[in-house]
């Protein structure tokens, strides 16, 4: 008489191995060919030249439709492989890895999940826009709003590329500053988060439907995977692109030209912590928008508020993330970020 299927046997034969499998190839493969491959080109330019590039603001349109269109473009141009990658992965993860698992390790409350949210997203590299997918994926997993949070944060703030680039283009110091008000930022922010929302409502797109669904695994991977792939599409891509399209046309406002009028005073740093918080940008690009600030005249404490709002959050990362965080949530991460930007912008100036 055969005896019964254990507990792991049975989640073994839900979970077939290749899955995982599979996963892990998608992210090597893609984040090789997106990131690391010409990340590695790129730190070399950096140390050769102390410059990665033109500043994605330089010359702006004075036309509000001409700036809302040549930004777009130029900005779709520098993510859009990152782009579909981050709705690829975070597609992925709602099928191919196990829910219990992702439970176990990154859906309980603990500080701990917290810290390994950060440490997943290391390898990444993505802005803030590319990584909103992701977040989205393993919010849709019951994975807690600290572990997204962070993994969302970790991947532009302590981006490791972006704090080589910053080193040989700025200094080492600088790159130091923000690796460590990074470190705090991160966690900080999204322990805050976990904390303060706790015992909020959870968004409906994570509220477990009135009528039980069939086993997951009962249901054909393809079928799943492309569902999940245009729910997350659909709940962040168009939204996506009408924000990038507003801040491009609202750039010319939101940054000013520097031209010695952008000195260390309190309120130029309040003034480029939100308007950092608020704009957008793709990878490492804070890098020569802040060089070309500096020279044109910006003083040290606007440039660090920037340095640490910029690759933060922005405006369209924040409503692509309104399905699976709560208003207050996402509210409450911008004014943080906000903070933590002002903070760095006065400690460095006294450091520097």
């Amino acid at each position: 008489m055969p005896q019964p299927l254990t507990a792991s046997e049975n989640t073994s034969r839900a979970w077939p191995l290749w899955k995982p499998i599979l996963f892990l190839l998608v992210v090597a493969i893609g984040l090789y060919y997106v990131k690391w491959q010409p990340y590695y080109g790129k730190a070399f330019l950096a140390a050769d030249t102390h410059s990665i590039g033109k500043s994605i603001l330089a010359n702006a349109d004075s036309n509000p439709w001409l700036a809302a269109w040549h930004y777009a473009l130029v900005y779709f141009t520098a993510v859009w492989k990152a782009a579909v990658l981050g709705v690829l992965l975070g597609s992925l993860v709602q099928v191919l890895i196990p829910r219990d698992w992702l439970l176990r390790t990154l859906g309980h409350p603990r500080f701990s999940g917290t810290l390994l949210g950060a440490a997943i997203a290391l390898p990444g590299m993505m802005c803030t826009c590319c990584a909103a997918p992701v977040a989205a994926g393993l919010r849709r997993q019951s994975v807690s709003s600290g572990a997204a949070m962070a993994f969302w944060l970790s991947n532009p703030v302590l981006n490791p590329a972006t704090l080589i680039f910053m080193g040989f283009v700025f200094g080492w110091p600088f790159a130091a500053i923000r690796l460590v008000a990074g470190v705090i930022m991160v966690l900080g922010v999204a322990w805050l988060v976990q904390r303060i929302t706790a015992r909020d409502p959870q968004p409906a797109a994570l509220q477990p439907p009135a009528v039980p669904q069939v086993r997951t695994e009962d249901r054909p991977f393809l079928g799943r995977w492309l569902k999940a792939l245009w729910a997350l599409f659909w709940a962040t891509i168009p939204v996506y692109i009408v924000a990038v399209l507003a801040l491009g046309a609202a750039r010319v406002w939101l940054f000013p030209h520097a031209d010695g009028a952008i000195d260390n005073s309190l309120l130029w740093i309040i003034a480029l912590a939100i308007a950092g918080c608020l704009f957008v940008i793709p990878t490492a690009a804070e890098i020569p928008i802040v060089q070309t600030m500096m020279l044109a005249g910006m003083g040290t404490g606007p440039a660090l508020a920037l340095l640490m709002t910029l690759p933060a959050v922005s405006l369209p990362s924040l409503l692509m993330l309104n399905k699976v965080f709560s208003a207050k949530a996402l509210c409450l991460t911008a004014l943080l970020v906000v903070l933590c930007g002002i903070a760095t912008g006065l400690v460095g100036m006294g450091l520097m």
